[in-house]
């Protein structure tokens, strides 16, 4: 018989903090959110909240990670079972569903833009590891023979990202917007562009110029 284990009681608080942190932002914007909003939506006082998150870079850290481990974690396998565009188009998905992780994640677009901020490299590290998943899935895609060899994974995966967060930013400006169909016809333009042989162009600056 195993030895009885304590629950560790600070990881559930953190959880906790954290899950109040996303239902606040699924009706707020984040700049009007607070230690205080987070506070009464997990039911714990102010001095638990920012003891267990003394910063709050350190909460809007663990908000990400948590969020988009709760959002994406049970897509993972799609890659490998249907492959990169399959994969992505299940997140376009489930965001027309609930774009509130989306908005999230643009809002802390600025701070990851934003020079010498202390939380910028810690950003940066999260989009690149969604890169290298996206690049190795289209590695893998490529091996299979589900994405032709014409397609270079390094530039597919650069231009299908474009293409994935780009149509998202303009649905949250556009609400007209139907985001799953606008994917759905990009990537399928896209993929034709991958099955040729690309041939760099020759721009006549001279005619650019004039236009």
């Amino acid at each position: 018989m195993r030895p009885f284990q304590p629950l560790d009681t600070s990881a559930l608080v953190r959880v906790e903090i954290v899950d109040a942190v996303i239902r606040v932002l699924r009706a707020n914007a984040l700049h009007e959110v607070s230690y205080e909003h987070v506070a009464t939506e997990a039911g714990r006082p102010l001095d638990v909240v920012t003891q267990v998150f003394p910063t709050w870079d350190g909460l809007l850290l663990a908000t990400i990670d948590q969020w988009n481990d709760q959002r994406t974690t049970e897509l993972l396998p799609i890659a490998e079972r249907s492959g990169t565009i399959v994969f992505l188009r299940a997140i376009v998905r489930a965001n027309v569903a609930d774009p509130s992780l989306m908005r999230f994640l643009t809002s802390m677009l600025n701070i990851a833009a934003t020079p010498h901020h202390p939380l910028a490299p810690m950003l940066h590290l999260r989009w690149r590891r969604f890169h290298a998943f996206v690049l190795a899935a289209l590695q893998r895609d490529v091996e299979l023979g589900r994405e032709p060899r014409t397609m270079e994974p390094a530039r597919g995966a650069e231009q299908l990202l474009a293409t994935y967060e780009g149509l998202q930013l303009q649905s949250m400006v556009r609400p007209e917007m139907d985001l799953l169909e606008s994917f759905d016809r990009a990537v399928t333009r896209l993929r034709e562009g991958w099955s040729r042989e690309y041939v760099p162009p020759v721009w006549d600056l001279e005619v650019v110029g004039g236009v």
